[in-house]
């Protein structure tokens, strides 16, 4: 049993399956557009990680905050998006992720989902931090662009000494000049230091932020790249939104990868898997 099995497999995440040695994956569109849509997308992968025994945690965002424009799309609605979370869970009995913007979000949104993620921008807000830990439910931080890994390890004390150990950390890139994002791979031992699982945000990280027009770019054609050096590495999970159709969702489909080529992509990287688990 590998480093996250055997140091993870006792954390409160109710319904996340370990069935082997795989990667952990958070996967899911960026933003919750509506039900059909969510349901469509958990369905698919869910057929796709039982067929590679790979455990999973559905990603939805439920209110989008960090936008670029004041009429960028940002949410259907609170609860209506996060009882879609809910019934997500609750029809494929698996765990739900969602991020939270601000310390009194943390307790509403705890009481749909399993996981609360910290956005990168946020990983230092000592009260979000707090709040999403006094919840009780797993806590995923986003490394922020602007923060060096080893510097994660003051956002991971706030959240153990409020009381919760269910800490994961998140990579997904460093800011490079204005327009651009690197992965520097000698991050992912240092976050692991922190004896918590750390996961690689492969879509986010091929994010070309702040664009002229006001619209986040992206390089999707990149992401079997950052996939396939990311489990090289020993990440112990990876983070990848999608869609159906990434040309028309209404919140990063410049980065988010097709869902029909998920599969092909998954299965590639458990092979890989199985070759470096091999040494």
């Amino acid at each position: 049993m590998d480093y996250l099995h055997l140091k993870y497999q006792n954390r409160m995440i109710p319904k996340l399956k370990f069935e082997n040695s795989n990667f952990l994956l958070l996967a899911g569109p960026c933003a919750i557009e509506g039900e059909q849509m969510a349901m469509e997308i958990a369905g698919r992968i869910v057929e796709i990680t039982n067929k590679l025994q790979i455990p999973y945690i559905f990603k939805g965002s439920y209110r989008k905050a960090n936008r670029s424009r004041l009429d960028s799309f940002a949410g259907i609605g609170d609860e209506k998006a996060l009882k879609i979370l809910r019934k997500v869970s609750e029809t494929f009995d698996i765990p739900t992720v969602t991020d939270i913007h601000s310390a009194p979000e943390a307790a509403m949104a705890a009481g749909y989902v399993d996981m609360l993620q910290i956005p990168a921008f946020l990983c230092r807000q000592t009260d979000i931090l707090v709040a999403a830990a006094e919840t009780g439910k797993a806590v995923n931080i986003k490394k922020g662009q602007f923060l060096s890994a080893e510097a994660m390890k003051f956002a991971v004390t706030k959240v153990r000494e409020s009381g919760n150990n269910n800490v994961f950390l998140t990579e997904r890139g460093s800011t490079f000049g204005y327009h651009d994002l690197i992965v520097d791979f000698r991050s992912i031992p240092e976050l692991q230091k922190n004896n918590c699982p750390v996961i690689l945000d492969i879509t986010h990280s091929l994010q070309q932020p702040n664009q002229s027009g006001g619209v986040t770019g992206g390089q999707p054609q990149l992401i079997e790249t950052i996939a396939r050096a990311g489990i090289a590495v020993g990440v112990d999970g990876i983070f990848i939104e999608t869609h159906p159709d990434p040309a028309n969702a209404k919140s990063d489909g410049a980065n988010m990868l097709q869902l029909d080529l998920l599969e092909g992509l998954l299965t590639r990287l458990v092979q890989l898997r199985q070759v470096v688990k091999s040494f």
